[in-house]
């Protein structure tokens, strides 16, 4: 029973209704001006060419979205589209609308107004009180006390009739006002954008804090077991650098957040590998390093997503194998950058739902078109990643 009287607590049922009523306001006032069936007939006419002006597709979407669910008119909601027509089919689609919201309104408020007649005529004849003039009592003769019977049939359907059309439009709505297939690969791919945007600001930042995180913590390792305070100089030396960079790839990361609409620069290249490298030395690690090729000639892209795959790839290695040896190969060769990383393997692999370094290399590889490898090769622990450069 409680659900059943639910929707005549929500306001939304009511606005539907006025939405309905709002549609026929013109016509009803010439009607008025001209009492003929015709008028409904031209009123039906002159919503043709008015539903082919794009911007009333705008106009009937932000009533749509208020009166018939409630949203405001800047809500994110798909289901109703406030957007000019864009296409023939918005058109057609927008005039459909306009005479099922013509027809139905129309409908409901002879329908209702006739059914509260009968209603106080029900009333009216069970006390003996003069009627309202409504046309059921055409069909009762008289005043007679089993009128009342028909009271509550009547409610049930007054009920009714406020709670089905204001749905039935809310239905059309969507169809009709809704987005075209066009509208919702559009909205598709822009969500789609956006989940890879934050993909590729999640993996930056777990590249670049788990890198100053991981040296600091080998650092702070190392200082502490050397006892040596020239030894320990560097280490708080390194620490500090490596939190610096750190915090400046992370302002930077926050400043693409705050400002959806700035362009991402800033960010460390190749060219920028010196520092990644010395970092890994100070952490007590033996780097041979092999360049090979002009690393000022690999597009931007390309050269950022290499920097971020050799930072990970050294972060691995302090991680799970410290102060090891390590080899680092950089070649960029005609059409393709190949990095490669090996260090002795301790056996130490990490787990399925931890490995999400070796994951990210992985994908940042793919975003590119190219491939990534890792995993034990004769003794070694091996990273090697071949990235298009066109």
């Amino acid at each position: 029973m409680v659900r059943l009287l639910r929707p005549f607590g929500r306001t939304v049922t009511y606005t539907r209704l006025l939405h309905l009523f709002v549609a026929i306001v013109w016509p009803s006032m010439w009607l008025f001006i001209e009492e003929a069936w015709w008028t409904w007939a031209v009123a039906a006419a002159v919503l043709v060419p008015v539903g082919l002006v794009p911007a009333m597709r705008t106009v009937e979407g932000l009533q749509a979205r208020l009166l018939l669910t409630g949203q405001r008119h800047d809500s994110g909601s798909a289901g109703i589209v406030v957007a000019p027509s864009a296409s023939p089919g918005d058109r057609g689609r927008l005039v459909v609308w306009l005479q099922a919201r013509l027809l139905i309104g129309c409908a409901t408020s002879v329908f209702i107004a006739q059914l509260l007649l009968a209603i106080v005529d029900l009333v009216a004849s069970v006390f003996g009180g003069d009627t309202a003039g409504g046309e059921l009592l055409l069909l009762l003769e008289g005043h007679d006390w089993w009128h009342v019977l028909l009271l509550p049939p009547a409610l049930v359907v007054l009920a009714v009739a406020v709670v089905a059309p204001g749905r039935l439009i809310t239905a059309l709505a969507h169809r009709l006002l809704g987005p075209s297939p066009a509208e919702r690969l559009a909205a598709m791919e822009e969500r789609t954008e956006q989940l890879l945007e934050r993909t590729r600001i999640a993996r930056e930042l777990h590249d670049s804090i788990g890198h100053a995180l991981t040296v600091a913590v080998v650092q702070a390792g190392a200082a502490r077991a050397a006892g040596d305070p020239a030894f320990t100089d560097r280490a708080l030396a390194a620490i500090e650098e490596t939190g610096r960079a750190a915090l400046e790839d992370l302002e930077r990361v926050l400043g693409v957040l705050r400002e959806s609409g700035r362009p991402v620069s800033g960010r460390p290249t190749l060219t920028d590998a010196g520092r990644l490298l010395e970092s890994a030395r100070t952490s007590g690690a033996t780097v041979d390093v092999d360049m090979a090729g002009p690393l000022d000639t690999v597009p931007g892209p390309v050269s950022r997503e290499g920097y971020r795959i050799l930072q990970e790839a050294l972060t691995n290695v302090l991680r799970h194998a410290g102060a090891v040896p390590v080899r680092v190969r950089v070649a960029v060769g005609d059409g393709s950058l190949g990095l490669e990383v090996r260090n002795p393997y301790t056996g130490r692999t990490p787990a399925p739902d931890r490995g999400s370094g070796l994951r990210g290399i992985r994908e940042r590889a793919a975003l590119l078109g190219g491939r990534a490898h890792t995993g034990p090769e004769g003794g070694d622990w091996r990273v090697r990643v071949e990235l298009p450069l066109r």
